[in-house]
């Protein structure tokens, strides 16, 4: 992998964990579990514009990294296999979603994601009570699915200015 890809990934990397930690520490949705999953704009972004692996090594890097800086180590296995189910998901969808509508990748990235976590919560907890949730999961990130997506969507359309040629 070239240097300039590395650091391409790298910031996106960053930039994901930076939103990610952010986004902690702000609490506007009254559901366990529920977030806006603005570090998702990175993801759905990366999947549409960067190969397979070098997605997942972001995606990756974010929930191990986002585990630690934001000192919930045990939220590793709801975030890795929300991430997992995410990511999958998108991915398939992305061979038939054409790029102008990639939010709609998103909502089914959402989706799946809180169907990962519930599955996760349904082991850790040996009980069925927390599907209970799972409907307001659904419902919140479909809204959230479709604004990061939407978000993304915007950024991958947006043409940014060329390097400008110091000769």
């Amino acid at each position: 992998m070239k240097a300039h890809k590395l650091a391409r990934l790298a910031l996106l990397t960053a930039l994901a964990l930076i939103i990610f930690i952010i986004e902690l520490r702000i609490d506007i949705i009254p559901i366990p579990g529920a977030k806006l999953g603005l570090a998702n704009i990175i993801t759905v972004y990366a999947v549409y514009k960067y190969s397979t692996k070098e997605t997942a090594m972001i995606v990756f890097a974010r929930v191990i990294l986002g585990a630690v800086f934001g000192g919930n180590i045990s939220a590793i296995m709801y975030s890795m296999t929300g991430a997992v189910f995410c990511l999958t998901g998108m991915l398939l969808v992305k061979r038939i979603v054409p790029l102008k509508f990639i939010w709609l990748s998103s909502i089914i990235g959402a989706i799946l994601h809180n169907t990962g976590q519930i599955i996760v919560a349904i082991i850790v907890m040996r009980s069925l009570a927390v599907i209970s949730v799972y409907p307001f999961l659904i419902i919140t990130g479909c809204i959230a699915g479709a604004f990061t997506g939407l978000c993304a969507q915007f950024l991958i359309s947006r043409k940014l200015p060329e390097k400008e040629n110091k000769t």
